[in-house]
């Protein structure tokens, strides 16, 4: 059926290609879609890239049968948008080692890719600085690169001409001095014992009741820095959480996979056992 995305070509939907799409219909049904790598068989990556977008499949051939591992696209900036073809293909070819890197090192692969230029490009005395440090990246792996046009390379083309239906939300430029100021509030519970863990004094406001507590609980803390870490009675460290981290922690030890919906008193158990504390994470999870 690819013959039908071509130019000035009429559509015959006959019963070959009927039959081709109803054998596609039932491979999209039937499991399994992906399978799990052979690590004793070379990996494929077929690589493809449109006007606003890039892709990239990882698969496998085990005799005559292709199985697919990773399906993987993602779109083009408004600066990548306006590369060359080549550029375009070269993009594409990045992306997908950077994405399957830990599946390629040290291992051969082999990268499909609809645009020729790239075989020769190793060999280009004079190119772009840019495209010479991504010859460069490509140097770490062991590939083999192999020419085939998007009608072959059906499913990473297609990947990489998938439009979105979102209609983009345009940027703000400006912003009023009350919201920028509004930004910049948001001040840890544990801003006063870490000024005192580093410059060893207090606020001109505080009392003397204060005072006492503040040297007193900062015994059980240490600063290194970005974290604060406390030493907490079970003899346990544990990284003290900001207020704006405080919510989804709660949601994803509650309502997520890991979660379970379990009762309060267990669900802190659990983050207190990943290495999580905030003075009131008790009261927070029963008002959850």
């Amino acid at each position: 059926m690819c013959q039908f995305l071509q130019k000035e070509v009429d559509f015959n939907f006959n019963e070959a290609c009927k039959e081709a799409f109803d054998k596609l219909k039932e491979l999209l049904t039937s499991a399994p879609i992906m399978q799990a790598p052979n690590w004793d068989l070379p990996f494929e990556i077929m690589c493809d890239a449109s006007n606003y977008a890039i892709s990239a499949i990882l698969g496998q051939k085990n005799g005559r049968a292709s199985h697919v591992i990773y399906y993987t696209p993602r779109t083009l900036d408004n600066a990548q948008s306006n590369y060359s073809t080549m550029e375009k293909e070269l993009l594409a070819i990045l992306f997908a080692l950077e994405k399957f890197r830990q599946y390629l090192l040290g291992t051969k692969g082999i990268v499909y890719s609809d645009h020729a230029a790239l075989k020769y490009l190793m060999t280009k005395k004079h190119a772009k600085p840019r495209l010479i440090w991504w010859v460069l990246l490509l140097q770490e792996f062991d590939l083999e690169i192999q020419d085939k046009s998007g009608c072959e390379n059906l499913v990473a083309d297609h990947l990489s001409r998938i439009t979105s239906n979102e209609t983009p939300l345009p940027l703000r430029d400006e912003f009023s001095d009350e919201h920028l100021f509004s930004l910049t509030q948001s001040i840890p519970w544990y801003a006063d014992i870490i000024n005192f863990l580093v410059t060893k004094r207090y606020l001109d406001t505080f009392t003397r009741a204060q005072k006492d507590k503040l040297k007193s609980d900062a015994k059980y803390y240490v600063w290194d820095e970005p974290y604060l870490w406390k030493h907490c009675p079970d003899q346990i460290i544990r990284r003290c959480v900001p207020q704006q981290e405080q919510q989804s922690i709660l949601q994803f030890f509650h309502e997520f996979a890991c979660g379970g919906h379990f009762r309060p008193s267990r669900t802190m158990r659990k983050v207190l056992k990943c290495g999580l504390f905030w003075p009131t994470m008790s009261r927070d999870y029963y008002l959850f």
